[in-house]
């Protein structure tokens, strides 16, 4: 009878531990599905940055650091592997789109340009869906870390090789989001 008893405890302890890694491999795939929503969104906008720099290259002769530094970026990000590498890449892409948009602001002929305000266009429209899927993507990613440092869940998480992965913040650029707009009347 003892034996029944012990063999049950040991047959429950092991559908719970199965149950429990069960739950982390569903939290990890969704993480990583939200992240193939985001590589969608990524890699249109990997297409639309050669558009935007040699529209801008005609007008921004002098400025060819910036556009290097753009056109590096992307490179980095289209040849990154692993969703933590990609995301680092992003980053800097993300960081040296902004310092093109401050350098168009000296150039009126280029913000008025046909071309140059479809491909703006474009590109709004697909930071406004990046952050959406970055938004879907975090909630992802918390619910996995959540799961993976909640006992009992973080007796068996490392064992099973799972660990707390990073957000998809905006790394620098959200000091800048943070800061108020600067209104000027002139």
């Amino acid at each position: 009878m003892e034996i029944w008893i012990i063999l049950g405890v040991i047959v429950l302890l092991v559908v719970w531990i199965v149950a429990i890694y069960n739950s982390l491999v569903n939290l990890r795939n969704t993480r990583e599905n939200a992240f193939a929503d985001i590589d969608v969104q990524l890699k249109q906008r990997h297409d639309l940055i050669p558009q935007l720099v040699n529209t801008v290259k005609g007008y921004m002769e002098h400025e060819r650091g910036t556009l290097e530094a753009v056109t590096q970026a992307r490179q980095k990000a289209i040849s990154a592997s692993g969703i933590n590498d990609k995301i680092a890449a992003e980053k800097e892409l993300g960081s040296a789109l902004k310092g093109l948009s401050i350098q168009v602001e000296a150039y009126p002929d280029l913000k008025a340009s046909q071309n140059f305000m479809q491909l703006q266009n474009e590109i709004s429209d697909l930071e406004n869906k990046l952050a959406a899927v970055r938004r879907f993507f975090n909630s992802a990613t918390r619910e996995l870390n959540t799961a993976i440092e909640k006992f009992p869940n973080v007796v068996f998480a490392g064992m099973f090789g799972f660990s707390r992965q990073p957000m998809f913040d905006l790394g620098e650029a959200r000091a800048d989001l943070d800061k108020a707009p600067d209104v000027s009347f002139n």
